[in-house]
């Protein structure tokens, strides 16, 4: 598991914990969280497959 201080929050995150939070993990996992404590992970996926998604949000704004 991620030790918190590797929790990187979204750079278009407003006040509070409200945010989407991304750390990546020895190995090739991402994990996805809505707040910085990793006992809230959302979802966890492979490093092509978040930079694939990456990639599509950028290509859709």
């Amino acid at each position: 598991m991620t030790a918190p201080t590797d929790w990187q929050k979204s750079s278009f995150c407003g006040e509070g914990d409200a945010c989407v939070y991304v750390a990546a993990t020895p190995g090739s996992l991402v994990r996805v969280a809505d707040r910085v404590d990793p006992a809230h992970l959302v979802m966890a996926t492979t490093q092509a497959a978040w930079a694939d998604f990456l990639r599509a949000v950028k290509e859709t704004a």
